[in-house]
Parts: structure tokens; C-alpha cells; sequence
């Protein structure tokens, strides 16, 4: 059951705030603020206490913190094409990651920010696209009026495939020795904060960190003398650097008078790959490229101050499929059938208007990998699995230690009839041989699944 406290009531649906940079009615702001490969216990509102991050923590402090909050796939660009969506990125065929260079989030698709920009804001892209590398694949040409980062993955200095609109559309090389991606995304961010401050914005912030390559300054790996593992104290200084990041971004939308009428979301893009990169998915089972909850169970935060009440803890199951129509739904955009989005909006059950669930069911799906929690239950066929479907009950076992399917077979069958309903809709999977689903990285990671970071 949600632990909701109840404070401020919403708007209604699609009402206008007053903006008082401009002196006239305006829709919220909206910010994401997505974050690379964390592990779903590595910020200090999920309880970890060995690396400040008070800046990431205000965002929850705020507003509301979602214990079960998930990604429709545990790995990085699958979950980037349903947020930019808002529908299963299955179906329409965006299974797996687009590390060719002909492939991309599908033309056919309606972004995100295509349909803030059809409403009037302004629209930016910062940070860590990997939704295509050839240009009608670029935020460009997907609703961005700006953008400000790399098409794909990249190293934190001297970063590859990098764009900046403003000079160009076309990849150029970064010269500069001290270019570090987590502060100039937060430095261009801040800039188009200011560039924006007199009319709606919506600011995509996909930051690269803590994807792997482990790289930080020496001023952020000064911060923790008593992490003696390399590793471990490269991942620290890297996320109190992005921390910070975090900070300068807040810090402006309060500088610029548009805190309470700005909307922010805060989350992952999947869990962390605790071998290769030490992030630590606490509890759950699992990690990165792989469908048990350490793989698509993410830190989630949201605020909106003055009309989400702060201090929230929301316990029921949301999804970032959600973030599209919740946004919409703020910004008084209607939705059409046809749009076919499966997220839901929010906003009545985070401010207590509906005390119902958003979701009663969930799904998932990566090649041999998939599952779906029905309420409580969840059925799983996860990688180093027994390779049968596999049942918990996450209520009583959230790390899914205790399999059910032989005791509970009726709801075994209930589950997998639902998922196979559901994947009748989607695209069929393809074989992911382009991706590096299997290569050595996960295979390490797997035989290293309880693996816990250096203290």
C-alpha cells in the first residue's frame, strides 16, 4: 500500500500556472534528468551512505521518491526509446541497442519532443542521446531545437561523436584536455536554463555518467581518501562529480524564479553493472542486460513544488513510459487514441486524488530474456536463470530468492498467459547480433552477480 502523505492538491488537468519570469499564465517547465548504468541502491535516498549526493536526494526530498519505480528495458537504449515515446520500445522493434550505424528510434514514432515543441516550448537535448547515429536519427530531427552531447556511448574526456547545434549539426572532435562530459552537460544545461527563462522549456539531461569508462577528475577522487579500491573510488568520485552536476542545474531553475513551475523527473536508464563498474543494485537480484529487478528496478524521484506534496514515499509499481503522458496531461496536451501511448499520467495518484495503482501489470522483454509483474507476483526468465519461468512474490521477497512456480502453478499459468497477450502486439524479437547482450562484460557480470562494491 502507497505511503502517501497527503499535501497540495494538482491543478486540474491541463490548467496554467502563472509564470513570473514573463508575468502571464505558461505550462510547467519539464526536466529529465537521466542517469547511466546506476545501481538502484547508489544514491543517498536509496540509502547508501558511503557517497554524499544531497543534491540528487532533494529531488526526492521535494517531492516524491518510487520505491518500485521501472524501466521497460534493462539496457540503455531500448529504455531511452520508450521514454521518448512512451510506449514499449517492442513494439516497434527497438529491442536492443542501436550500436549500428543504420539503425535508430524509428521515424514512424512520435517523440517526446516533438510534441512539446508542437505545443510551444523550447526543446534541448543534453548529454547521451544513443537513439541513432546517422543524422535522421538525430535529436535534431526528432523535436530538438538544441542539442549538446554524443550520439552514443562515449569516454567522459575527450568524448567520441560529439555534436554541438550551436556550431554545427555534424560530429566534431573535442580538443580540450580538460572537457570532463558530466560538468559540461551540467554547464550547457544551466546556459539554456537562462537562454529558455522566458518561455516553457523542456530540458532532456541524459547524463553519461556512470556508464563505463570509470573516469574522474583528481578534485572528485580527493573527496574520498578512505576508498582504497581504484575501481570503487573512480565510481564514487564520479557520482559525487555528477552530484554536483545535478546541483548546478537545480540551483538555476531556482535562480531563474521557475522552481514551482517546473516538473522534474529523476531516474536511470537500467541497473548497474556491478562487475565491470562496481554500482551496487542493493537487494535486488540481478544487474544490467538482465530482466530480474537489479536489471529494470531504478532509483526514482519526482518533483513539482506546490502541487506534488514533498516527502512522499509512492510504493506502488510506475514505469518511464509514464513520464510522456504525465507531462502531457500537465502541459493540457491532449492525448489521442491513435498516439497509442501505454504509459499512464501520474499526477492523480502521486498527489492522492486516486488512490488506486497506475499500473496492475507489467512487462518485459530482451531475446531469451523476459517477465511481468501481475500485482505482487512476478514471473521471470532471467539470464543465469534455471531457464524456466521462474515466480516471486516481491511483497515478501524482493530478492527474488524464493522461487514459487512449482508450489503455484495456476499462477504461473495466469502470469504467462497475460505476458503472452501482450507480446502478441509486439514486433518479433530479432536476434540481438549487432548488440553486446552475452559478450564477455555480461558473462563477467554474471558469474559475479552477488559481487557487492569495496566498502
Amino acid at each position: 500500500m502507497a505511503r502517501l502523505f497527503l499535501g497540495l492538491a494538482f491543478v486540474a488537468s491541463g490548467a496554467l500556472l502563472m509564470n513570473p519570469a514573463i508575468g502571464r499564465s505558461a505550462p510547467p517547465n519539464v526536466v529529465v534528468i537521466l542517469i547511466d548504468d546506476v545501481g538502484w541502491g547508489e544514491i543517498g535516498f536509496q540509502g547508501n551512505k558511503q557517497i554524499p549526493t544531497p543534491h540528487m536526494d532533494s529531488i526526492a526530498a521535494n517531492g516524491v521518491r518510487c520505491t518500485n519505480g521501472y524501466v521497460s528495458g534493462p539496457y540503455c537504449s531500448p529504455t531511452r526509446a520508450g521514454l521518448m515515446t512512451g510506449r514499449y520500445q517492442t513494439r516497434f522493434g527497438h529491442e536492443f541497442n542501436t550500436i549500428t550505424k543504420g539503425s535508430g528510434l524509428s521515424p514512424k514514432e512520435i517523440t517526446f519532443a516533438d510534441r512539446m515543441k508542437a505545443a510551444g516550448y523550447t526543446t534541448a537535448a543534453i548529454g547521451k542521446w544513443h537513439l541513432g547515429e546517422l543524422p535522421p536519427f538525430h535529436p535534431l530531427q526528432r523535436g530538438f531545437d538544441n542539442f549538446y552531447g554524443t550520439l552514443a556511448n562515449t569516454p567522459f574526456f575527450h568524448p567520441t561523436k560529439f555534436v554541438d547545434s550551436r556550431i554545427s549539426p555534424d560530429v566534431r572532435p573535442i580538443e580540450d584536455n580538460g572537457f570532463y562530459t558530466t560538468e559540461k552537460y551540467a554547464e550547457r544545461a544551466v546556459e539554456f536554463l537562462e537562454e529558455s527563462k522566458n518561455k516553457p522549456f523542456f530540458l532532456y539531461l541524459p547524463f553519461n555518467a556512470q556508464h563505463a569508462p570509470l573516469q574522474a577528475l583528481p578534485k572528485y577522487m580527493s573527496r574520498f581518501p578512505n576508498i582504497a579500491d581504484p575501481k570503487r573510488k573512480t565510481f564514487a568520485a564520479m557520482m559525487s562529480a555528477l552530484d554536483d552536476a545535478v546541483g548546478r542545474v537545480l540551483e538555476k531553475i531556482r535562480a531563474i524564479g521557475q522552481e514551482e513551475n517546473t516538473l522534474i523527473f529523476f531516474t536511470a536508464d537500467n541497473g548497474g553493472p556491478t562487475a565491470s563498474t562496481t554500482s551496487n543494485n542493493g537487494p535486488l537480484r540481478g544487474f544490467k542486460a538482465t530482466t530480474w529487478e537489479g536489471g529494470v528496478r531504478v532509483p526514482t524521484a519526482i518533483q513539482w513544488k506546490g502541487h506534488i506534496a514533498a516527502g512522499q514515499t509512492y510504493d506502488h509499481p510506475i514505469i518511464q513510459l509514464d513520464y510522456l503522458p504525465t507531462v502531457m496531461a500537465a502541459a493540457g496536451i491532449p492525448v489521442q487514441p491513435q498516439d497509442k501511448i501505454e504509459g499512464v499520467n501520474l499526477l492523480p495518484y502521486l498527489t492522492g486524488k486516486d488512490p488506486g495503482k497506475p499500473h496492475e501489470t507489467l512487462y518485459w522483454r530482451f531475446g531469451d530474456q523476459w517477465a511481468i509483474r501481475h500485482g505482487d507476483f512476478k514471473l521471470v526468465v532471467g539470464r543465469g536463470g534455471s531457464g524456466e519461468p521462474e515466480l516471486y512474490n516481491l511483497r515478501n521477497d524482493l530478492s527474488e530468492s524464493k522461487n514459487l512456480a512449482s508450489t503455484d502453478k495456476e499462477k504461473v499459468a495466469e502470469l504467462k498467459n497475460l505476458w503472452n497477450k501482450w507480446d502478441a502486439d509486439n514486433i518479433p524479437s530479432a536476434s540481438p547480433k549487432d548488440d553486446r547482450v552475452g559478450t564477455g562484460a555480461v558473462k563477467k557480470a554474471r558469474r559475479r552477480q552477488n559481487s557487492k562494491p569495496s566498502p
